[in-house]
């Protein structure tokens, strides 16, 4: 549910967007099928986030991998 008053997040910001990858997919993912997501398909799930404003062109690999461990430990602190 997007939040009127939630700030927008951008690339830099990993640990909300995480929250919002855990929010979306729950426990579907756990830490192994995590760390297998293809960089392609996580750049999608990442800008389909509500409160999303990062741009396709601002994103890297650097990003995504820390996207990915951010959402490895927001997938562990709910188990």
């Amino acid at each position: 549910m997007q939040d009127k008053f939630a700030l927008p997040i951008y690339w830099n910001d990993h640990e909300d967007i995480a929250m919002g990858l855990y929010e979306k997919f729950g426990d579907d993912f756990d830490e192994s099928k995590i760390y297998r997501i293809r960089f392609t398909d996580l750049l999608e799930w990442v800008l389909s986030l509500p409160d999303f404003k990062g741009t396709r062109e601002e994103s890297s690999e650097g990003h995504l991998e820390q996207i990915q461990s951010a959402w490895v430990y927001e997938w562990r602190d709910n188990q």
